[in-house]
This record gives C-alpha cells, sequence and structure tokens, in this order.
C-alpha cells in the first residue's frame, strides 16, 4: 500500500473506544424511549374502576401453569353506582319505548290515560268503551246527561273499579279540523280514549281490535265492554249481571243472534266474503248482537296478542264471533243486554227486571237518540243511588 493510501486511512479511521461509546449511547437512548423505560405513578387517591387493561395488567402465569388468572379489582363503590345507574337506564328505555308506541303517525295518547306504576298495580273491574264517531257530538252529550257520569262521579267509579271512556281513533288526515274538534271536546270532559286507528265505518273490526288491545295494555280488569253511543245502558245492572260470571275463565257476554249471511251487492250489511260461509243464503255462526257485548280478561288478552293475524269481516261483531268460534269460550246468551225502548224496557222495570241495555233494533240503536236518550233514560233507568251502592 502506498503512503498515500495510508494518509486517506489514517483520516478517516475512528478509534475503538469511541466506536463502542457510540454504540453504548445510541442503546441508552433507545431503551429511554421505549415502554419498557416507562414508570407508572403510584396510586394517590385515585379511585380505579375495573376495565379491560386492568384485567390485562393483571394477568399471571402460576408456576408454567399456561392457565390465566383474572384478579377483579372493582371497588364497592364502583358496583353500588352500577347498581342505582341500570335501573334508571331501564326505566328510561321503557320511557322511551311508550312514548314512541304512542305518538306513532304522530298522534300521542290522552294525557289522563298515561300507564303509571298505580294503572299498572291497580285491578279493575269493567272497562267500558263507548263507541263513537267524529259526528257524533251531540250523541256523546246525550250519554253524558243521562247515565254516563261525570267529573268528580266518575272519578269515584273508577275507585270502584269501572273504567268508562268514549273510544275513537284519529282522521286521514292527524291534526285536522276533526281531530282538534275532539282535543277540545277532550280538554272540557277528559272522557276520551283515542286510538292509533283510522276512523271509517268499514274498519270497525279494526278498531275493536285496537280497543281491546290498548284496554287490556291500559287496565288489569276482569271485563272489557265495548258498547255504541247511541245505547241506554245502566251500569250497577251491567256489574251485577256480570259479576255472576266473575268466576269462569273465558267468557264471551251478549245477545246471542245468528243473522243471514247477505251476498248481494249494495245492500245493508253486504257480506263481501259470503263464500266462506258456505251456500247461498246461509246463516252466520252465533255470535253478539254488536250494540253491546262483553268479554272476559282472557278472551280480551287472547284478542290483543294474535290481533295482527285476526281476520276482518265486513261486520264488528262477525268479526268478534269468528275470532273466538274456535277457542274455548263459554258463549252467555244473556237477553237483558237487548231489550227495546218503552215501552218495552219500561214494563220490565217497573216487574223489577231491569234491562242491562235498551235500544230499538229497525235503527241498531235508539231511534233518534239524540232527542230520545233523555226520556228512555227516565223512564227505565235504574235507581240513581243504585250504582254507588252496589258491591261488585
Amino acid at each position: 500500500m502506498s503512503m498515500k493510501s495510508r494518509g486517506v486511512f489514517a483520516k478517516n479511521f475512528m478509534p475503538r473506544n469511541w466506536t463502542l461509546l457510540l454504540c453504548l449511547g445510541s442503546f441508552c437512548a433507545g431503551m429511554l424511549f421505549t415502554n419498557r423505560m416507562w414508570m407508572v405513578p403510584e396510586d394517590k387517591g385515585i379511585v380505579k374502576t375495573s376495565t379491560l387493561e386492568d384485567a390485562q395488567t393483571d394477568l399471571k402465569f402460576e408456576d408454567g401453569d399456561p392457565k390465566l388468572k383474572v384478579v377483579q379489582r372493582s371497588s364497592n363503590e364502583s358496583i353500588g353506582t352500577l347498581d342505582k345507574t341500570i335501573p334508571k337506564l331501564e326505566m328510561k328505555l321503557t320511557e322511551a319505548r311508550e312514548a314512541h308506541e304512542s305518538v306513532m303517525d304522530g298522534f300521542p295518547i290522552s294525557e289522563n290515560l298515561k300507564k303509571d306504576e298505580t294503572n299498572m298495580k291497580r285491578k279493575y273491574f269493567m272497562v267500558i268503551g263507548i263507541n263513537t264517531a267524529f259526528s257524533s257530538r251531540k250523541r256523546r252529550d246525550s250519554v253524558r246527561a243521562t247515565w254516563m257520569p261525570q267529573g268528580d262521579k266518575r272519578k269515584k267509579l273508577e275507585e270502584k273499579g269501572i273504567v268508562i271512556h268514549f273510544v275513537i281513533g284519529h282522521s286521514s288526515t292527524p291534526g285536522g279540523i276533526l281531530d282538534k274538534a275532539v282535543e277540545a271536546e277532550e280538554m272540557m270532559h277528559g272522557d276520551f280514549l283515542r286510538l292509533d286507528h283510522v276512523e271509517g265505518y268499514m274498519e270497525l273490526s279494526a278498531k275493536t281490535k285496537t280497543y281491546f288491545s290498548t284496554a287490556v295494555a291500559l287496565w288489569d280488569a276482569e271485563f272489557y265492554i265495548k258498547v255504541d253511543d247511541d245505547v241506554h245502558v245502566n251500569l250497577a245492572t251491567l256489574g251485577t249481571t256480570l259479576s255472576g260470571h266473575r268466576m269462569k275463565p273465558r267468557v264471551y257476554i251478549g245477545c246471542m243472534k245468528s243473522g243471514p249471511v247477505l251476498a248481494r251487492k249494495g245492500v245493508k250489511y253486504h257480506e263481501p266474503q259470503y263464500w266462506k260461509f258456505g251456500e247461498v243464503g246461509n246463516h252466520y255462526f252465533r255470535h253478539a248482537t254488536g250494540q253491546l257485548y262483553a268479554i272476559s280478561k282472557d278472551v280480551a288478552t287472547y284478542i290483543s296478542t294474535n290481533q295482527h293475524i285476526l281476520h276482518k269481516y265486513a261486520n264488528e261483531d262477525v268479526s268478534l264471533g269468528s275470532w273466538l268460534i274456535g277457542l274455548d269460550v263459554e258463549h252467555v246468551d244473556e237477553r237483558r243486554l237487548c231489550c227495546g225502548t218503552p215501552p218495552d224496557c219500561e214494563w220490565k222495570a217497573q216487574a223489577g227486571n231491569i234491562c242491562v241495555a235498551s235500544f230499538d233494533w229497525k235503527c241498531s240503536g235508539i231511534c233518534k237518540s239524540v232527542e230520545r236518550m233523555a226520556d228512555v233514560h227516565q223512564r227505565c233507568g235504574e235507581d240513581e243511588n243504585a250504582l254507588w251502592s252496589a258491591g261488585f
């Protein structure tokens, strides 16, 4: 090697000691910036909750055993906090679900009918739903002025275990003039049960299903009754009649009938599905007339549970009868639920056989009920104190 080459090599040469020091410094710098050199500060008054990271920190091998042991480190204070938080979250979730259901189609249930803790625990004797329509304001007023208690008396009636409300859905245009009129009437009287249902004569079967489902959800009662707003009712006599069947698990009470199946179009009560009932000219199976009927709790619960698969016929009373025809339900033919208007109900009252309900068959209710309801009540109504002295 020439002297020139040696000179260049000498200039670029680094002593061995410096090389070792440089490597050692690089190693220490690398260790300084790794997780292995980080120090966790001691806990000083800091409460830690048990997390997945804590569990991973506490994983240990014991004597070469491959099994891992998780050491639980959650404090009693944390458990107590969770115990209080979970029930609150469950309550909020339940309230949110109920609010969602009640606001379906933008139509909330009346404030007076919200399910509260008292309603859920209390047992009622009977729930009476008076079927009504938007055009029936005068009919409702005639009922309020006669056989339906008002104000404090209606509240007192609920204390006796009897709930009574007019039942109505909403119009095809929610929030329109029809709905606002009923809302104003509700503010005045507070006696409506609003349903998530679009009103319409051909939708009575659907309304019946919705009514029973809603009533069962709101009130735990022994009996659920449907009555039309042009029928006169003696509430004490109704309660006494139903109390004779309260030990029966499944009962369907009303004036049983079996009318002809009308196949010809254009006639009143035409049955589009007449072919399901056999040959032309056949009659329906036995079912209660639609002016007033009662079903027990188990039957109403069955309707509520299966409402989405229950078939609807053109006539509401036929539909109800079809839902029960194949069940182990006792059909009770109670003729006091379908008396005629005076003189029929008047003669029976004078003989001590007071009617539960009175109406005119030819009108499927009291003919001109707005004008005649007060007269029927005066001549066929039970004693004014009968309802308050009755024990059901």
